[in-house]
């Protein structure tokens, strides 16, 4: 039996082309499900790339967040921001800042003048006050300082254990070389006074020469402790309107005495205790003010006032009289 004969190439040509069209039909259906299935993306953005980032955002140690990190958060706490245990709604100053190095201290400013005691009282202008006015039966125990202190520990004794505060007139010179006596009389509670600054004659002296030895004494007294504003003694008394005008231009009212005891004349002089006290006795008046020294006489050594003055003081407390410090006449 003779074969069949061979197939048309054209015929199998066109069976071959419509298998693969079927299989590329079959293929999309299957992609088709495939890519239905899937989520999508979205179209994605170019991402920087590590030169383009370095130039535009500043270098960080942090690595970059994803998606999730870059959901809102509580605000983190920086170097200079907040504390993270801030509650909420608190004010958020900045932290205070440490303090720095202390500067150093400022130059200190030039020793200036004491200031101005309060002025005496424009009625005693002029005058040379010889009693206390206005004191009643009281006495002004007064005592001068310008040669040396011998008799000072005995007179501020004697004032302590009667309870007495007195008024001293010390010269400036007097106040450089004793300090310790100055601080004695002040812690003893009485009064200090100007008696110049080395004891002249005021009256033989130029206005300018008069200024120097007020404020030479005020300077000296003020340095050892004591301020003797605004009470004044001339030395040896000596004075007229021109001096009175001039210490009164300083500041100062001038006190004399009522009755000088004499007592500085001492035992070669003739004078006795008995007749220190009684000078100041027979001169015994309202307001009184005594003139006694501290100092022991040059020649003879005696302190008659130290030795009189436990004796005044018992004799005029027997006449009635009580005992005021020279601040009673300047008072207000």
């Amino acid at each position: 039996m003779a074969g069949e004969p061979a197939a048309d190439p054209r015929k199998r040509r066109r069976l071959m082309a419509v298998a693969l069209v079927a299989v590329a039909a079959v293929a999309a259906v299957v992609l088709a499900v495939i890519l239905a299935g899937a989520p999508w993306a979205g179209p994605q953005t170019a991402q920087p790339t590590e030169s383009q980032a370095s130039s535009t955002s500043p270098p960080s140690a942090s690595p970059v967040p994803t998606p999730s990190e870059s959901q809102p958060t509580e605000p983190q706490p920086t170097e200079s921001g907040p504390s993270a245990l801030e509650t909420p709604g608190e004010s958020t100053a900045p932290a205070p800042v440490a303090p720095g190095p202390t500067p150093p201290p400022e130059t200190l400013p030039a020793p200036q003048d004491p200031p101005p005691a309060a002025p005496f009282p424009l009625g005693l202008a002029g005058k040379d006050v010889e009693v206390v006015p206005g004191a009643g039966k009281s006495v002004a125990l007064t005592f001068d300082a310008g040669a040396n202190s011998a008799a000072l520990p005995s007179i501020l004794q004697t004032l302590a254990g009667a309870g007495i505060r007195g008024t001293f007139f010390l010269t400036g010179s007097w106040a450089a070389a004793n300090p310790a006596g100055v601080a004695a009389i002040v812690a003893g509670g009485h009064r200090v006074g100007n008696h110049s600054q080395n004891h002249p004659d005021f009256t033989g002296l130029p206005d300018a020469g008069i200024g120097d030895q007020v404020r030479g004494a005020e300077q000296a007294i003020m340095a050892a402790g004591a301020d003797p504003r605004p009470l004044f003694r001339f030395p040896f008394g000596a004075r007229d309107a021109r001096t009175i005008a001039a210490v009164n231009g300083l500041g100062y009212v001038p006190v004399r005495w009522s009755v000088d005891t004499l007592g500085w004349k001492g035992t070669s002089g003739g004078v006795t205790a008995q007749q220190v006290a009684d000078r100041a006795l027979s001169a015994l008046q309202p307001g009184e003010i005594v003139l006694m020294h501290i100092g022991s006489n040059p020649d003879d050594g005696s302190t008659l006032d130290a030795d009189a003055l436990p004796q005044m003081i018992e004799r005029m407390r027997q006449a009635g009289y009580g005992f005021v410090t020279l601040d009673s006449l300047v008072a207000e």
